[in-house]
């Protein structure tokens, strides 16, 4: 028996347009985009009535995926929720960045939460959180040459 990668990231989010813009304007690239229901549906993800519509979102180069998922039925009941870093669970998504000082600036300037200033750990890494659409935590990590 063998993992050869991770395959997507799956992210679920209320308002599909605003998640999709803004990981666009991260770089990320529209891949497909396609709506899903039916019986077989409910049966892998285990719950009834499922109707959902998905965006899947890449890097240029081919090697990252995640999807953004919007289920139209059946609700969540919790709505969206706003975690901290160390809340449990699956926490945030680290992407590898170049120039995090520009991008960093840019999602200033567009109003995105920023955990704290970019900050260096030893002499391999700038980092930084950051909070997208409806709670969902970025990391941007840039490699120190």
């Amino acid at each position: 028996m063998k993992i050869n990668r991770i395959d997507h990231v799956s992210i679920n989010v209320n308002d599909l347009s605003v998640a999709k813009a803004f990981f666009l304007d991260l770089g990320l690239e529209v891949q497909a985009e396609w709506e899903l229901d039916g019986v077989l549906l409910d049966k892998i993800v285990g719950l009834n009535n499922v109707k959902t519509a998905c965006v899947g979102m890449g890097m240029p180069d081919g090697q990252a995926w995640i999807e953004l998922v919007k289920f139209y039925t059946p609700a969540d009941e919790n709505g969206i929720q706003q975690p901290l870093a160390n809340t449990l669970g699956i926490r945030h998504i680290c992407f590898a960045v170049e120039d995090i000082e520009a991008i960093v600036a840019k999602l200033k300037k567009k109003g995105t939460e920023i955990f704290s200033e970019i900050q260096q750990y030893e002499d391999s890494y700038k980092l930084c959180y950051v909070r997208g659409p409806e709670g969902i935590i970025l990391e941007l990590a840039e490699k120190i040459s």
